[in-house]
Parts: structure tokens; C-alpha cells; sequence
């Protein structure tokens, strides 16, 4: 990924790279270099064992109010965090632990916000859905559907105010595609040309209703035509197709050639939030897409058919991923509770 994501607050450190064989390198159809596909690996892995811990947690109360997981959609975020550049913004929805990590943020902080504690990265008072962090370009984590994408139009058209280059990506799903303040993000979009890329996380059952039964048009890369806006739909499932996608996209914005529409079709494992026990699909489909498309299991094979690293070497690097994201919740649990005096901080109020 860019520099951007290479975390270097304290207790980031990455695992120590697999070894590789000497002359061998990742098969060229892959369209990613053995080192890029290593950093992918460890970066949705990453994402997997932390939203698993955080499930952990709550089912044992140790995380409070609502928890969206990630889990099978981590090569969505890491393929586009690796085609974003250094000032470019990020914006998303409340399903957003793994957008904080993959954009290089530390483990501790997500992990503290999401306990509550005074070290989280919204001092406590974000949670799950509402975590911010300025510093990184990640303007949240917001928990009504939809919002990400006024909002991200905004960024961008404060962006197109500075006359800079940076571009603002719109994460949102395929239950707020069908809201209208997207459309009116649009329109607005299109009309004064903003460098916004709407990704719009397309995991086919928003909050429980398959996209087939609620959306006339299920091709979503094509709900910006109506204002002249391009699009294209690409494969969620694939770090590198995701990355190649997003990089074109990106690119389009940094021309100031106007606003973008990137569909990534995904799929979630777990329900849409730890209360959702998703009994709108079946334990076999799910099943089927763990066994054949897991976007992890995709780079391991890459990885280990390009002779870039055996089966040990990635286990070791499952290891210490896992002692990162223990240390994380250990750090979650320790760090002290807000100050009572926080309430009446960082609020607006009007009399």
C-alpha cells in the first residue's frame, strides 16, 4: 500500500515479512509484485483477526451499542488504500474498523474506541460507528445510511476550493445506494466536476434484503448515467482487481475529469451487525464463498504458487498478527474511561 497506510505510531510495527525463494517471483497474471501481494496479505489478515476479536468482545459485553464486522470484505479497503495517495481523504460508512486499519492507523486506538476508553481514537466517545481520525485523512464512520456520500461530496468540493489534486473516497453500501441524498450527491458532483470516488461496497444483502428484491437497477455502477458520471463495477473478492479499479478511478478524479462510480461486489460473513443472525440466507451459501472466494485464501495461494512464501512462512505471519491484535485488546481493556467533564467537549450545543 501507499505511505499512507504504513502505520508508525507506536505498537504498529508489521510482522516481519515470509522469506522468499531466490529468482522466484509472483506468476505476471497476477499484476502485482511478490512484495505487494505480501503487504495485502498481512494487511486484510490483519483486518480479519481484529474483527474477530472485536466480535469476541462483545458477545462477552466488553464492546457496547451496535458492532458492524468486516469480515469478508477485507480486500475492498486494501485494494483502494493502495491506490490512494498521501493527502487523500477518506470517508465511510459505520462498518468502518477495517478502513482505520487498513489506513494505517493503530490497532490500540480502534481497539480502545470501540471499549469506550479515553485512548481511542474519539477519546472514547465515537464507538464503533463514529471513530475520526483527522491526522489520517478518515472523517469517519458515520451511522446514518447514507450520509458518507454528502458528506464525501463535500470533502471534495473543498478540495476543488483549495485547487489542489487530492481526491476524496465515498464508501457506502448497497442499502444506502438506493437513498436520495445520494442522488442528490450526484447531481451535485457532476454539475461542478469534484473529485469524489463513490465505492460503493455492494455486499448484495444491505441490512437483510438481497439487493435483487430492492433494487430495480442491481447494476450500480450505473446510477451515475443520469449525470454523465462513469462507472464501473469490479470484483471485491480480488485485492489486485480492486486496486487496478480503484487506480483508474482515482486517476479519473486527479484529472479533474469530475466524479467516479467504483461498484465492488463483496460479500459479509457475519450478519450486518452481531444483533442480525442473517437467517435471510443460507449457512451453504455462505459456506460456498468461504471455500472458493475468500479474498485472504485468494492472495495465500498467489502467494505460495508464486513460490513467494510456503505455508509455514504465512502462519508465522498469522502468529504475530494475532499477538498485535491481543496486545490491541489487552490495550483496550486497560486504558483508563473518559473523564466525566468529556461529555460537554467537542459537542455543539444551542440554547
Amino acid at each position: 500500500m501507499t505511505s499512507k497506510s504504513a502505520a508508525s505510531e507506536p505498537g504498529t510495527s508489521k510482522p516481519a515479512p515470509a522469506k522468499r525463494k531466490a529468482g522466484v517471483s509472483a506468476p505476471p497474471k497476477t499484476g502485482a509484485t511478490p512484495e505487494e501481494l505480501l503487504e495485502y496479505f498481512r494487511a486484510m489478515l490483519l483486518i480479519r483477526r481484529f474483527e474477530e476479536k472485536a466480535g469476541q468482545m462483545y458477545g462477552m459485553g466488553l464492546i457496547g451499542g451496535f458492532c458492524h464486522l468486516y469480515i469478508g470484505q477485507e480486500a475492498v479497503v486494501t485494494g483502494v488504500q493502495a491506490a490512494l495517495g498521501e493527502n487523500d481523504a477518506i470517508i465511510t460508512t459505520y462498518r468502518d474498523h477495517g478502513h482505520m486499519l487498513a489506513s494505517g492507523m493503530d490497532p490500540r486506538g480502534v481497539m480502545a474506541e470501540l471499549t469506550g476508553r479515553r485512548d481511542g481514537y474519539s477519546r472514547g466517545k465515537g464507538g464503533s460507528m463514529h471513530m475520526f481520525a483527522r491526522e489520517r485523512n478518515f472523517y469517519g464512520g458515520h451511522g446514518i445510511v447514507g450520509a458518507s456520500a454528502s458528506l464525501g461530496t463535500g470533502i471534495a468540493f473543498a478540495n476543488r476550493y483549495r485547487g489542489n489534486d487530492q481526491v476524496c473516497v465515498t464508501y457506502f453500501g448497497d442499502g444506502a445506494a438506493n437513498q436520495g441524498q445520494v442522488f442528490e450527491s450526484f447531481n451535485m458532483a457532476a454539475l461542478w466536476s469534484l473529485p469524489v470516488v463513490y465505492i460503493i461496497e455492494n455486499n448484495q444483502y444491505a441490512m437483510g434484503t438481497a439487493v435483487t428484491r430492492s433494487t430495480a437497477q442491481t447494476k450500480l455502477y450505473k446510477r451515475g448515467e443520469a449525470f454523465g458520471i462513469p462507472g464501473q463495477q469490479t470484483d471485491g473478492m480480488d485485492v489486485v482487481a480492486v486496486r487496478d479499479a480503484a487506480r483508474k478511478a482515482i486517476g479519473h478524479c486527479r484529472k479533474k475529469k469530475g466524479p467516479y462510480v467504483l461498484e465492488v461486489l463483496t460479500y459479509r460473513y457475519r450478519g450486518h451487525s452481531m444483533s442480525d443472525p442473517a437467517k435471510y440466507r443460507t449457512r451453504e451459501e455462505v459456506n460456498k464463498v468461504r471455500s472458493e472466494r475468500d479474498p485472504i485464501d485468494h492472495v495465500r495461494e498467489l502467494l505460495i504458487a508464486g513460490g513467494t512464501a510456503d505455508e509455514a512462512a504465512l502462519k508465522e505471519i498469522d502468529r504475530e498478527v494475532k499477538a498485535l491484535v491481543t496486545e490491541a485488546a489487552d490495550f483496550g481493556q486497560q486504558s483508563p474511561e473518559p473523564d466525566p467533564a468529556e461529555l460537554y467537549t467537542d459537542v455543539l450545543m444551542t440554547l
